[in-house]
């Protein structure tokens, strides 16, 4: 009753008196006058008699003025005529069929005249909707084919591969865009071939693509096909740099679902379309319960994990978030961009090393964190393994020692560690510091309330320091393009699914667990080279690819597990836990001892100790 009752207060608001809406309403009041004339002409075969002429006339006056009664307070002039839908012909509707109950009604009551032909009572409705519906959908066609068809003149012709359901809503999306003109659809089921799409004619099979781009002078194809296998997403851009024509693509399918994004969000194909990587499900219920209206704290907060990692939290509105992080420009780069978007949440961007213990110790007593992710480290291997080996270990390890001890004497409730795949068999300095890391966090699990929870995972795309932005670089300049190796293989992950599946984890972890997370297939490094210069419109013979053998520290295979670890499933597919080796209570203060006491090493003194701690380190000097 009254979701009623508000519905009626709304379609009787005034409407605004522009020229459109009087001449709407206007053209609408003369239709039922016009309809009821015809509605007699119909009933006497065109040759009325005299009798009823008059009753016609007599009657005509009070069927517009009750039609002009009821259409104005009834909303029909609140949508637009170029933009006439099934909603407006509802509407229509059930104001011709109130008025098709009124008039009689009135008629009788008044008794204006003779009766009435009951013929003329239905004739009459029935040709005001034919009126006011046709009129409505006449002048949408008319605006959508002229006035929107001129304004594609300068348009870009376009082809569309795929013709699935996200492509109909592209193509009705794009109808009034004055960028783009589909020319016509590629698609691989036989079934559809020559017919037509939203009046756009399906031309061929996908591979046709150069040949109807030949024919068609189309420079830009968009890929359409938000929910298909890497594979074919691959096949497409292949076929697009064949054809010499620039690939486009939408949003995928779950963002279109989820209602993020709409099909019309035309952006170009990035390596995470090629990969093949499921969306990750988050338990949105039980992340609101850890991080909404909590104090969060990430450290390393600038970074490139770091910074998504506080995006991600923002979505869950805790009260207060402590960016903590050494670089000042990074540190205001996003406080920048996140303490914009505010929504309640208190952002705290704080200067600090992690190393410093009285800075960080004040950091977490004055603001007394509930969760605290800890993403400050140094990562780049071989920047690590020559000269700067003992800087690796006091940010790492003791920056690690120094975050922990700290969260467990100002009650954090959890502390998460973001920990590498490099950590496995460490053969590289920067993995030895890491396995270091995990290690201090796992001798801290059980010391106090404090639960401490690892995760492990590879290569993040277009991090800092990551490969992405540097083949970037180099096919812009024309090339090569430099692997190390034609066998070096990585597992890569998108930087926001890394972050999405660290927060999982946090809230999934009990204390003293590493969680793997699934990183997928391995990719060849190469392999990835030569997608980043097909994305680029280019070809391996247009940009070539130098090889130039394994850097400091290199592997050519990375691992996710260390010899004699075993892993259990979770109830996330994504996780898995594995279960390493339990640290001594006495390791952690030999390990704080030699840290505070030891001088500054060089690289052979770095390696020697950490052969030391690391039990199965073996640095890269004696074999890959």
């Amino acid at each position: 009753m009254g979701s009623g009752i508000a519905v009626a207060k709304l379609m009787m608001r005034p409407l605004a008196l522009n020229p459109r809406t009087v001449a709407a309403f206007l053209h609408d009041v003369l239709a039922a006058g016009v309809a009821w004339c015809v509605a007699f002409l119909l009933r006497f075969n065109f040759d009325i008699p005299v009798e009823f002429k008059t009753t016609l006339w007599n009657t005509v006056g009070w069927v517009v003025l009750a039609h002009a009664i009821l259409f104005w307070p009834l909303g029909l002039y609140r949508g637009i005529w170029r933009y006439a839908s099934l909603h407006d012909l509802r509407r229509i509707l059930m104001a011709v069929a109130l008025a098709a109950v009124s008039v009689p009604a009135l008629l009788v009551l008044l008794r204006v005249s003779d009766p009435v032909p009951r013929s003329v009572f239905v004739l009459s409705p029935m040709l005001l909707l034919l009126i006011m519906g046709g009129s409505r959908l006449a002048y949408r066609a008319w605006k959508e084919r002229y006035v929107i068809g001129l304004s594609k003149l300068d348009a870009r012709p376009v082809l569309v591969l795929g013709a699935g359901s996200a492509t109909v809503s592209l193509l009705k999306e794009l109808a009034p865009s004055r960028e783009w003109r589909v020319v016509g659809l590629l698609d691989d089921k036989p079934t559809r071939l020559g017919r037509e799409m939203n009046g756009v004619p399906i031309l061929g099979a996908i591979e046709s693509l150069p040949a109807q781009a030949a024919r068609l002078g189309v420079t830009h194809a968009i890929i359409v096909m938000p929910d298909a296998s890497h594979q074919a997403r691959r096949r497409a851009v292949d076929l697009c740099t064949q054809a010499g024509v620039t690939a486009l693509t939408v949003p995928a399918f779950d963002d279109l679902v989820a209602g993020k994004v709409t099909v019309s969000q035309i952006r170009g194909v990035e390596l995470d379309d090629l990969l093949g990587r499921d969306p990750v499900e988050l338990d949105a219920t039980g992340l609101t319960t850890l991080l909404g209206g909590r104090c969060v704290m990430v450290t390393g907060a600038g970074g490139s994990i770091g910074s998504e990692l506080c995006r991600q939290i923002m979505r869950f509105k805790p009260a207060r978030l402590v960016l903590f992080d050494l670089s000042e420009f990074a540190l205001y780069r996003i406080d920048q961009e996140i303490g914009a978007s505010g929504g309640g949440t208190e952002v705290v961007p704080l200067v600090g090393d992690t190393k410093d213990e009285s800075r960080v110790a004040e950091v977490m007593l004055r603001y007394r964190p509930d969760v605290v992710f800890h993403a400050a480290a140094y990562k780049h291997v071989p920047l690590m393994e020559v000269g700067n080996g003992w800087q690796a270990i006091r940010n790492n390890v003791l920056g690690t020692l120094v975050a922990a001890e700290s969260a467990s004497r100002a009650g954090v409730s959890k502390f998460v560690l973001i920990s590498t795949d490099k950590a496995v068999n460490p053969v590289n300095v920067m993995g030895a510091t890491k396995r270091l890391a995990e290690m201090v966090c796992q001798a801290q699990q059980g010391r106090n309330g404090t639960k401490f929870v690892m995760v492990r995972f590879g290569n993040v795309l277009g991090s800092a320091g990551s490969v992405i932005p540097k083949f970037r670089e180099q096919i812009a300049r024309g090339g090569p393009v430099t692997v190390t190796h034609p066998e070096i293989t990585r597992y890569f992950m998108s930087i926001p699914e890394a972050s999405q599946l660290v927060l999982q984890a946090g809230l999934m972890g009990k204390g003293g667990e590493i969680f793997v997370l699934d990183m997928g297939e391995p990719v060849k490094i190469a392999d990835l080279a030569r997608d980043l210069i097909r994305l680029s419109g280019l070809t391996p013979q247009d940009v070539p690819i130098a090889f130039t053998g394994l850097r400091p520290g290199e592997k050519l295979y990375e691992e996710l597990l260390a010899d004699g670890e075993q892993t259990l499933p979770t109830p996330h597919p994504k996780l898995r836990i594995a279960k390493a080796i339990d640290i001594d209570a006495s390791w952690l203060e030999r390990l704080r001892a030699w840290l505070r006491d030891c001088d500054a090493l060089d690289d052979d003194g770095v390696r020697a100790a950490l052969e030391q701690w690391v039990s199965d380190y073996r640095p890269a000097s004696h074999g890959h």
